[in-house]
C-alpha cells in the first residue's frame, strides 16, 4: 500500500509538471515578446522562445502520455538544461537585463529540482523498470575516437607517452604535471567557464601498443580511458584509438549544458585528435574557437622540433 501512494505522488508530480509545460509552452509561442521582457532576454531571442514553446508543449504532451514512466521526465530534465544554457548565455550579454535573467535562472533551477525529483521517484519505485533513465545519468559517459596519423608508430607513441605534450594540441587542457613516475596532475577548463583539476596514475603504458589510466579518488572529474596504437594498413601510418569513460562534472545537468557550449569531450576528442594528427605530420598546430570555427594553423615546426616533444631521438 505504501509503495502504491508512493507511485500516485510520482503520477501527481509529473502530472502537474506536463500541465506546467504545456501552460509555459503556449505562452512561449503565442507571447514571445512578453516572456522575453519578464525574463530579460534581449528582442533577439524572441524566434528562439517559440522554438522552446513549441518543445516544452511536446514535454508535456509526451509526460501525459506515459504519465508512468521516467523516460518523458527525464527529457524534461535535458530541455532544462537547454534553458539554463541560453539563460547563462544572455547572463553575459550587454543586451540583457542582468537582474530579470538572474532571476529566470533561479526560477529555472528551481524547477529542475522537481523534475529530477520526479524522475528519481520513478526509478527509486521501480515503477516500469524497462524504461531507466540514460547511461550518462547514472554511471557517466563513455567517449571513443579514432583517427590515422601518417608518422611511424613509435613516434606517435612516444608523443601520447609524454603527457605533458597534451597541452600543446588538446584546446580544453591548461596544463599537465607529472609528479612521479606513474602519477599526474591534470587542470583542464571546464563546462560553462568552470576549472576542473585531478590527479591521474597510469595504468598501463606498454611500448607502441597501449597506455591506460584511471584518475584518483577526490577527482574533480572522475575518469578513466586509454589509447591504442596500431599500424595503419597500407603502410599509411598509426592508428590511434582513443577511450574515455568520465563523470560530468555537475551530473547530467553539466553535460546538457556542455554540449550546448561545444565544451561535451567527445567534441572536444574528436578536434583534439585532429590538431594531434596536424601536429605530427606538419608541423601545424590549427586552432578553433569552437566547433566548425577555424583560424589558420600557426606557422610549421621544424620536423627535429616534433621529434623531441615526442622524444625520439635524433
Amino acid at each position: 500500500m505504501e509503495h502504491d501512494d508512493e507511485t500516485n505522488h510520482g503520477n501527481q508530480l509529473s502530472t502537474t509538471l506536463a500541465w506546467f509545460s504545456i501552460a509555459l509552452g503556449a505562452t512561449e509561442l503565442a507571447a514571445p515578446r512578453v516572456m522575453r521582457r519578464l525574463t530579460g532576454l534581449p528582442e533577439s531571442t524572441e524566434p528562439m522562445l517559440r522554438a522552446l514553446g513549441a518543445r516544452e508543449i511536446a514535454h508535456g504532451i509526451s509526460i501525459l502520455v506515459r504519465p508512468d514512466s521516467p523516460v518523458p521526465v527525464w527529457s524534461r530534465v535535458a530541455g532544462d538544461a537547454i534553458d539554463l544554457a541560453v539563460l547563462f548565455s544572455a547572463l553575459g550579454s550587454g543586451e540583457s537585463d542582468r537582474g530579470r535573467v538572474s532571476g529566470a535562472i533561479a526560477a529555472v533551477a528551481g524547477v529542475t529540482a522537481l523534475d529530477v525529483i520526479c524522475a528519481t521517484r520513478f526509478g527509486a519505485n521501480g515503477s516500469e523498470g524497462a524504461d531507466e533513465p540514460p547511461d550518462w545519468t547514472r554511471r557517466g559517459v563513455r567517449v571513443e575516437e579514432v583517427t590515422t596519423i601518417n608518422r611511424p608508430i613509435a613516434e606517435v607513441y612516444a608523443f601520447w607517452r609524454r603527457f605533458e605534450n597534451f597541452p600543446s594540441f588538446m584546446r580544453h587542457l591548461e596544463s599537465v604535471q607529472q609528479l612521479s613516475g606513474t602519477i599526474s596532475r591534470w587542470r583542464a577548463k571546464g563546462p560553462a567557464g568552470m576549472s576542473v583539476e585531478w590527479e591521474a596514475e597510469m595504468l598501463e603504458a606498454r611500448e607502441h601498443e597501449w597506455i591506460a589510466w584511471r584518475s584518483l579518488e577526490g577527482s574533480d572529474v572522475p575518469n578513466s580511458g586509454s589509447v591504442r596504437f596500431q599500424r595503419a594498413p597500407g603502410a599509411r601510418g598509426t592508428e590511434v584509438r582513443v577511450q574515455l569513460q568520465y563523470r560530468p562534472p555537475a551530473g547530467a545537468l553539466g553535460k546538457g549544458i556542455a554540449w550546448l557550449f561545444g565544451e561535451e569531450p567527445s567534441q572536444q576528442i574528436h578536434e583534439d585528435l585532429h590538431r594531434a594528427k596536424q601536429l605530427l605530420e606538419t608541423g601545424e598546430i590549427p586552432l578553433s574557437d569552437g566547433p566548425g570555427l577555424w583560424r589558420p594553423a600557426q606557422p610549421a615546426a621544424d620536423p627535429r622540433e616534433i621529434k623531441e616533444l615526442a622524444g625520439v631521438q635524433l
